[in-house]
């Protein structure tokens, strides 16, 4: 073969190669990619759902135990933390003062009864004018004059006696109440509870002319109540009666069983959201609304504290080992009721009609439609950008 001949043969065959790498190229960069699919298998679970509040725990019952009397606090008896019976003495007041003006009421009823007897003397010697002038009147031996004078002193002095003795009334009231200050001196526990706040220490002096001072504050704790904040979302599906449980900022794996025991009727504003709950519906105004649902526990150990924040729930419905797949993988829903998912079967997405029951906004119950196993799409990469599809990794589930 001469040279120009087989010069002409080696560039047809690179021409060639050229080509068909051109072709394998273009098959495998413009050919349509393999749909790839994120599934979740249907599978049982015990399903909850409910709706979640934050609440605040409270004393079952709490006093403010506050003084009556004016004047120093001179002894308290009760430190932060004390338990205390009811009766106990907690704090004195000085009693100087309310002991001075019992000693002065005391007196005046003294001074009373003594000018009462004086008056009660005369109105014997008035009694007995008034008799001899009468009969003098009779006999025509005295004057009319004197006779009226003498009826005008014995009536005149009856009428002192009965100002006298309503007088005396009015200082044995003013007695009484001096009594009851003097008592007031000394503050009593009104109520068996713990002492959880003290407001007025030794020596400081007291006064309550307006409004009852607190001395200290007392709280039944072996039972404490909780206030759970629910959003007007949700009130209207809860009621007294439902399970309701709760857990601890700082013990979050322990929960506290009870019964709702109220709600109550009057709304708490707030302008932050100190609530949250399963439901897929909230509140749109800035300024929330709430109302507080009321329940209580046992805090015989005392480990619950006024005052904790609680993260509460209120059982609407349980469902033991429920077929359930994710909220995500639901579709459009039908007029008859029914949700429209994508199955995979045979590594192609066929749709389907299925009824749920249930959901706690992560999984929701299959009541009919699926069975135990089978793979529902939540998810594939036609959904994804073409720079993150063509990078995407394997899926973990086919």
């Amino acid at each position: 073969m001469n040279a120009p001949k087989k010069k002409t043969v080696i560039i047809s065959i690179i021409i060639i190669l050229i080509i068909s790498a051109g072709a394998a190229a273009t098959r495998k960069f413009f050919a349509p990619q393999k749909t790839t699919y994120i599934t979740a298998p249907a599978a049982r679970f015990d399903l909850e759902e409910s709706v979640l509040a934050t609440g605040i725990l409270k004393a079952f019952k709490t006093v403010a135990v506050g003084a009556q009397v004016n004047g120093q606090l001179k002894t308290l008896h009760v430190a932060l933390g004390d338990k205390v019976k009811k009766g106990q003495l907690l704090a004195e007041i000085d009693p100087v003062l309310p002991q001075n003006t019992l000693k002065d009421a005391e007196a005046q009823v003294d001074n009373l009864q003594a000018q009462t007897r004086s008056k009660q003397a005369l109105l014997k010697q008035y009694e007995l004018a008034y008799q001899r002038q009468n009969q003098m009147n009779a006999k025509d031996a005295g004057s009319r004059a004197d006779l009226e004078s003498a009826q005008a002193q014995l009536e005149s002095t009856k009428h002192d006696i009965v100002a006298l003795e309503a007088q005396i009334r009015k200082s044995i009231i003013a007695v009484d109440t001096a009594r009851a200050n003097l008592g007031y001196t000394r503050i009593h526990a009104p109520i068996d509870g713990a002492v959880i706040s003290i407001d007025t220490e030794e020596g400081q002096t007291v006064v309550s002319n307006q409004a009852a001072t607190t001395i200290l504050t007392l709280a039944t704790l072996d039972t404490m109540t909780v206030k759970a904040k629910i959003s007007e979302a949700d009130v209207i599906r809860v009621k007294p009666g439902l399970t309701t449980y709760f857990n601890l900022l700082g013990d979050a794996d322990k929960r506290y069983y009870s019964k709702l025991r109220a709600i109550e009727p009057g709304p708490v504003s707030s302008g932050t959201s100190g609530s949250g709950t399963n439901s897929s519906t909230s509140s749109g105004s800035s300024s929330a609304v709430y109302y507080y649902g009321l329940f209580e526990v046992p805090n015989s150990d005392n480990k619950l504290k006024v005052s904790m924040t609680t993260q509460v729930a209120s059982v609407l419905n349980q469902v033991k080992q429920a077929l359930c797949i994710p909220v995500s993988a639901l579709g459009d829903k039908q007029k008859d009721g029914r949700i429209t998912v994508k199955v995979l079967e045979g590594g192609i997405s066929q749709p389907r009609n299925i009824r749920t029951g249930i959901s706690n906004n992560v999984q929701v119950q299959v009541l009919e439609g699926l069975r135990e196993g089978e793979k529902v799409v939540v998810g594939d990469s036609m959904l994804l950008p073409k720079s993150e599809s063509s990078n995407m990794p394997p899926p973990g589930k086919r």
